[in-house]
């Protein structure tokens, strides 16, 4: 089948849905299906690919990493034309929370197609930890959502409404699957009725349903899990406990309250902070200003696969958001090269099930207790075991099956 996804942002800009897409463009190619990607064009040098329609947009980041594309007439023709050489689309994935995903359903509507909607964002909590007036934007984010989406509503109806909830329901209410990367955020998706339209809660094979929501984790590249994994399980590198903390530089990502707690903690420890943002300079000084008993080395952007390296060779991951991770990538490919993480989202700990150390509460007290704890146990040669199946149910391969039946679902209502 043909599947044309659409994103926000492009597929080669920094982020964990891109890397998520690109792997399962991949994916998907090796099993046989064509596959498309609508996003913004890029505004720095990107790679060319005859599989991206880059749209007109314009910069929205002082980096140029980021653009928009304005929904309307206008790019709905630049999309038509785009998309009218290729062969017949049988599904449209939005993998988008803004105006990809109001063009993805404005594109579907104009030509009859079935919409699988991949919900990746806790809008609600994004938006409050990223907006000065979080309640203005909502208003003012609900009311282009009314605007921008009246060509694709027919006979969908409107659920009212003004907060990220309701936002995330006018999206479902449009599609013919809803599907998250999480159990967690399936639930409460669920609980406020961001469901497909027509509520439909079956879901074959390894699509799990929720009532209406299917999990579909985002997965980990199979070529490098086993690259990964053929090195072995080494014995443990003598030295001090290893922590490694991987993420965007940002207030609701909890980096400035993990140097905190590292400072606190008193911890002899390595902790590589791996990333980047608009947070690194705060880092930088709290950790001049704190002189914690921890060496803290700031390691930058890295390719992924140097990444999965470190991950590999980590004692331990920490994972600090809290509420706003719809899945928590980073501690499942950690778990599936068998290592642990330090997990403050109780939602992310419950998924993960095993090889977590629990941080009990948000304050950096807590954090700083269970460091300790996770030292204390590495040094011993005790950390907490991990769940040895999470490996094979994160792989790509997998998801890509899972997805793939979702798909044909979709095309078949």
């Amino acid at each position: 089948m043909h599947v044309v996804m659409f994103a926000d942002q492009h597929v080669e800009s920094l982020g964990g849905a891109q890397v998520s897409m690109r792997l399962q463009r991949r994916f998907l190619e090796c099993a046989g299906h064509t596959v498309t990607i609508v996003a913004p064009r890029m505004h720095r040098p990107a790679p060319t690919d005859a599989a991206y329609v880059d749209l007109p947009s314009v910069p929205v980041t002082l980096d140029r990493e980021y653009a928009l594309s304005w929904p309307g007439a206008r790019t709905d023709r630049f999309v038509d034309a785009a998309l009218a050489g290729r062969p017949p689309v049988d599904v449209v994935h939005v993998q988008a929370d803004f105006w990809g995903a109001f063009i993805g359903h404005r594109y579907a509507a104009r030509h009859g197609l079935p919409v699988v909607h991949t919900m990746h964002n806790r809008v609600d909590v994004g938006i409050e930890a990223t907006a000065p007036f979080p309640g203005l934007v909502l208003r003012v984010l609900n009311a282009w959502a009314r605007r921008a989406l009246r060509p694709a509503v027919r006979g969908a109806g409107d659920s009212g409404g003004s907060d990220g909830w309701a936002y995330l329901r006018r999206l479902a209410a449009l599609s013919a699957a809803v599907t998250a990367p999480s159990a967690h955020f399936a639930r409460r998706l669920e609980a406020h009725g961001a469901v497909p339209r027509s509520g439909d809660a079956s879901a074959p094979g390894h699509a799990a349903a929720h009532g209406g929501v299917d999990v579909v984790w985002n997965g980990i590249d199979d070529d490098l899990l086993d690259a990964a994994l053929a090195q072995g399980t080494a014995a443990r590198r003598p030295g001090r406990p290893r922590f490694v903390w991987i993420g965007r530089m940002s207030p609701e990502k909890r980096l400035l309250p993990f140097l905190e707690a590292v400072a606190t903690s008193g911890i002899d420890a390595e902790v590589e902070v791996i990333g980047g943002g608009a947070q690194l300079r705060a880092a930088r000084r709290l950790v001049k200003r704190a002189r914690p008993v921890a060496s803290i080395r700031f390691s930058g952007r890295m390719p992924y696969a140097e990444t999965l390296a470190r991950l590999a060779a980590a004692d331990a991951v920490v994972q600090t958001s809290i509420g706003f991770e719809t899945q928590g990538m980073t501690v499942f490919e950690a778990a599936s090269l068998g290592t642990p993480a330090v997990v403050s989202d109780p939602d992310i700990a419950d998924e993960l099930g095993a090889g977590v150390w629990r941080v009990t509460d948000a304050t950096v007290s807590a954090l700083a207790e269970t460091l300790r704890r996770a030292a204390a146990d590495i040094a011993a040669g005790a950390p907490v075991p991990v769940d040895p199946t999470i490996g094979e149910r994160f792989r790509q391969s997998s998801r890509t099956a899972a997805m793939v039946e979702v798909y044909a679902r979709a095309a078949r209502r």
